[in-house]
C-alpha cells in the first residue's frame, strides 16, 4: 500500500512540476516574471527544510515514519483549496481561441489600465494569431505539434537550451546530496542522531541560497545568475571533495568542518542556480509547444534526479568519495560553466513573445553576441567598471508586426 501511494505521489507531484512554472510565467509581468517563478523553488527548499525539521522531531519516536509522511497532508490540503480560486492562463485561453474570456482573466489578475498591460494584451493576441497562420499554411506538424521540436530551428533550439539548464542542474548530484544527506554526514563522523539534526544544515543552507533570486533575478537577468552561481557551488564541491581526504580517525572535527564548509557553499550557491531550472524552461518555448516542452523538461528533471540518486552509492563506490564530489559532479559543472558563457541568451524583462523572436535568430549569432559581451563584461570588471550599464545599442529586428522589438539583451 505504502508504495501504491508513493506512485500516486509521484505522480501528482510531476504534474505539479511541470504547470506551476508555466502557469506563474504566463500570467505575471515581465518585470517580475523571473523572480515570481524563483519563488516556487524557493518553496520547495521550503518543504524539505520542513520535511528534515519534522523527521528530527520524531526521530526518536516508535513509528515515525508515519508523522514524517502524514505531516505533507497539511501543506497539500492547503494548496487544493488554494487552486480552485485560481483563474485559466489567459495564453492558453488565447491559445483556445477564447479571446473573451482570455480578456477577463487578464482584466482580473494584470488590469488594462497601464498601457504596458494593453499592449502585452495585444502583442499576445497577434502571436498567437500567427501561430494559427503559420499552421494554417502547413509549415509545421499539424497532427503531431510536438514534432515542430525536431523540425522548427526555433523550437528545436529552446528544447536543447531549456533541457541543458536541466542537466546541469540535476548532474551535479543535488537531489543525490539532498536525499543521502543523513548517510554523508555519517560518513564523516556525525552518529546517527547527529546525522538527522545536521541534514538542516544543507537543507537551511539551499532554502537561503534560494532567496536571492526571489528578489534580484529580474535585476541582474539570467546570464549573471548563471554563470556567478555554477562556478560558486563548484568551489564547495571542491571542498567536499577535499574534505574526503582528511582522516576522520584522528582529525574528526577538521573533516567534518571542511565537509560542513563545503556543503554550506555548495547548498547556498545552487539555490539560487536552482531558480533557473525552473525559471528557463517556464518562458523559452514558443506558446503552442509550451505544455509540450515544460512536460519534457519537467520529466528530464525527475527522471535526471532518478538516475543520479539510484546511482548514488554505485558511482560513490567505484569513483571514491573525492573522484565523485570533484571529479563527476565538479567536472561536469565546469564543462557546463562554459556551454552557459557560449550558449545561453539573455532573457530577462522581456515578454514570452519577445523571448520567441529572441530563439528565432540562428545559434552562431547568439554565441557570437556572448562572446563578444564576455569579453566586455570582462574588460569592465578588470578596469574597474563594476557600475557600468548594459548598452542601449542592443540589437534590434522586425517583428512580423511589423514593429522594432529589442531581441537581445546584454
Amino acid at each position: 500500500m505504502i508504495v501504491a501511494s508513493r506512485v500516486i505521489l509521484g505522480i501528482g507531484v510531476g504534474l505539479e512540476g511541470g504547470t506551476v512554472p508555466v502557469y506563474v510565467a504566463e500570467t505575471v509581468e515581465r518585470k517580475v516574471r523571473g523572480n515570481l517563478v524563483s519563488l516556487y523553488q524557493f518553496n520547495i527548499a521550503l518543504g524539505e527544510v520542513l520535511g528534515y525539521a519534522v523527521a528530527a522531531m520524531f526521530v526518536t519516536v516508535p513509528g515515525n515514519w508515519r508523522f514524517i509522511l502524514g505531516s505533507s497532508l497539511v501543506f497539500s490540503t492547503i494548496m487544493f483549496i488554494g487552486m480552485l480560486f485560481l483563474p485559466e492562463s489567459p495564453r492558453f485561453l488565447m491559445h483556445k481561441g477564447k479571446t473573451l474570456d482570455a480578456y477577463k482573466v487578464w482584466k482580473r489578475i494584470r488590469g488594462t489600465d497601464s498601457a504596458e498591460a494593453r499592449e502585452e494584451f495585444f502583442v499576445m493576441k497577434a502571436s498567437v494569431q500567427d501561430e494559427q497562420n503559420i499552421t494554417a499554411e502547413g509549415s509545421v506538424n499539424k497532427r503531431f505539434p510536438w514534432l515542430d521540436f525536431f523540425t522548427v530551428p526555433r523550437a528545436r533550439r529552446a528544447l536543447i537550451y531549456a533541457n541543458m539548464m536541466i542537466l546541469l542542474g540535476q548532474l551535479t548530484g543535488v537531489n543525490a546530496i539532498m536525499y543521502y544527506m543523513s548517510v554523508l554526514m555519517s560518513q564523516i563522523g556525525f552518529d546517527k542522531f547527529q546525522s538527522t539534526y545536521m541534514s538542516l544544515v544543507g537543507g537551511g543552507s539551499l532554502l537561503i541560497g534560494t532567496i536571492p533570486a526571489c528578489f534580484l533575478m529580474e535585476r541582474y537577468g539570467r546570464r549573471f545568475w548563471a554563470n556567478t552561481m555554477l562556478p560558486g557551488f563548484f568551489v564547495g564541491l571542491v571542498i567536499i571533495g577535499a574534505s574526503y581526504q582528511i582522516p576522520v580517525a584522528t582529525n574528526a572535527s577538521g573533516a567534518e568542518a571542511a565537509y560542513l564548509i563545503g556543503l554550506i557553499l555548495y547548498m547556498g550557491f545552487f539555490g539560487c542556480y536552482a531558480c533557473l531550472t525552473w525559471v528557463v524552461p517556464s518562458e523559452v518555448y514558443p506558446t503552442y509547444l509550451r505544455s509540450y516542452g515544460m512536460t519534457t523538461s519537467d520529466a528530464l528533471l525527475f527522471l535526471a534526479s532518478f538516475i543520479v540518486t539510484y546511482n548514488f552509492s554505485a558511482m560513490q563506490n567505484a569513483m571514491g568519495k573525492t573522484g565523485l564530489a570533484l571529479g563527476f559532479y565538479g567536472g561536469i559543472a565546469a564543462v557546463g560553466w562554459v556551454y552557459q558563457l557560449l550558449f545561453m541568451p539573455e532573457t530577462k524583462d522581456k515578454t514570452l513573445e519577445e523571448i520567441d523572436l529572441i530563439f528565432q535568430r540562428p545559434t552562431r549569432d547568439i554565441v557570437a553576441e556572448n562572446i563578444k559581451n564576455t569579453k566586455e563584461g570582462v574588460a569592465d570588471f578588470f578596469m574597474g567598471r563594476w557600475g557600468k550599464k548594459a548598452r542601449n545599442d542592443v540589437p534590434m529586428r522586425e517583428d512580423k508586426l511589423g514593429e522594432k522589438v529589442e531581441v537581445s539583451h546584454v
